[in-house]
């Protein structure tokens, strides 16, 4: 609890409501919002290092900062399904899905089989999150075979049509993500993305034609070359 309450003083004293609507803007929930940035919370995390029980006990104060923190600072080895199944049902905001996902849930024994399971989900932070995983994986996961991304493309292609703003716009970035990671799986997300254009729906065509875009570009294009080489 010592702990706990040394964390909590450091964050009430960054608080800066001036920056709430900055982030409201951005699409962020401001309810219960200290107004932290994230490089800021990035250095309480340097210097508090791993800690899986203060980690839950942050999480338990419905702060979103001291949640976002709790990512940082628990040990993904610690993780267990269950925890992380609560958690995403915490979800109430974009930011807080991503840097959960992104800092902690992608690194955990069992991040991929947590992909078809959130991805099904109707919750919009849950679907998200699912999507969002996919995203984050294809970055950190370096040794992911390429058919572990393939096997997702049913989810991305059936969450495609999903009109929610926070949903949509992560199928989009798991799209992108899987085709910037190597020639094979750029053609093969290239494919995809053709594959949902042709879908009779506004989302999808929207999805679709943003990662073309990107997928198709000569920059991606250049560096995907040059890894290769």
């Amino acid at each position: 609890m010592d702990k706990l309450n040394h964390i909590l003083d450091q964050l009430h004293a960054l608080a800066n409501a001036k920056n709430l609507p900055g982030m409201a803007r951005f699409g962020i929930k401001t309810g219960g919002r200290l107004g932290i940035s994230i490089p800021q919370l990035r250095k309480i995390a340097k210097q508090t290092g791993r800690d899986h029980q203060l980690s839950l006990e942050l999480w338990d104060t419905g702060i979103p900062e001291a949640r976002i923190l709790a990512s940082m600072i628990d040990d993904p080895a610690q993780v267990t399904v269950a925890q992380s199944d609560s958690w995403v049902c915490d979800f109430n905001s974009w930011d807080i899905c991503d840097q959960v996902c992104g800092n902690l849930f992608d690194k955990t024994p069992f991040a991929w089989e947590k992909i078809s399971k959130w991805a099904v989900d109707e919750r919009e932070y849950v679907r998200r999150a699912g999507y969002v995983m996919l995203a984050c994986l294809a970055v950190h996961d370096k040794n992911a075979p390429d058919a572990s991304f393939t096997a997702t493309f049913p989810f991305i292609t059936a969450g495609a049509t999903d009109p929610r703003n926070f949903v949509r716009k992560a199928v989009n970035w798991a799209i992108r993500n899987v085709g910037k990671r190597n020639l094979a799986l750029n053609k093969a997300a290239i494919t995809l993305s053709e594959e949902i254009l042709a879908i009779d729906d506004k989302t999808a065509r929207w999805i679709a034609r943003d990662a073309l875009r990107e997928l198709t570009g000569e920059k991606v294009q250049e560096r995907l070359r040059k890894k290769t080489k």
